[in-house]
């Protein structure tokens, strides 16, 4: 089964997180969290969740796993000032492994600059970002670009989770 290396902080989306997290580890995929640093525990947005970090970034290696998991909310924004996070997640897309972004996910490629020339989608306000950053965007539940996998919103997450799960067979 896949190594999936989710990365997050405060503010995340707590079913965006929560649903795909289930998925993955009921088909026997193995989540590793990834924050600032090991033991943080960030809190979702809704106030929902709590989830602490396997991992902080300055020990997670991108070779070490063989997917990418990144949650919307306010979260990835706040991982794009970090340039740790930007070069892990930017190893996926140039090695061509599973990444799995919703809503605001995508901010973190933006930041990246991966994404030219790649179709997908996010949540309504960042759209116009993906397209300046040279994106095909799309306004559909589920976006497929090769290995990149990307939703809009949690209203997307059944077709988000069954393609996400896809990549990884």
């Amino acid at each position: 089964m896949s190594k999936i290396a989710c990365v997050m902080t405060d503010m995340f989306e707590d079913v965006e997180f929560t649903s795909p997290k289930e998925a993955f580890e009921k088909e026997g995929h193995e989540l590793t969290v990834i924050s600032d640093e090991k033991g943080k525990e960030s809190t979702g947005k809704q106030g929902e969740e709590k989830v602490t970090a396997d991992l902080g970034v300055d020990d997670a290696k991108p070779e070490d796993y063989d997917a990418l998991f990144i949650p919307g909310g306010f979260s990835p924004d706040l991982l794009r000032g970090n340039e740790k996070f930007v070069e892990f997640s930017k190893h996926f897309i140039l090695h061509d492994k599973p990444v799995f972004a919703i809503c605001h996910g995508p901010q973190l490629l933006i930041t990246a600059d991966v994404l030219h020339g790649r179709n997908i989608t996010g949540f309504k306000s960042i759209l116009q970002d993906l397209r300046h950053a040279g994106a095909n965007v799309f306004d559909e539940e589920v976006v497929v670009c090769g290995s990149l996998v990307t939703s809009r919103t949690p209203n997307d997450l059944e077709a988000f989770n069954r393609e996400s799960l896809a990549q990884l067979k």
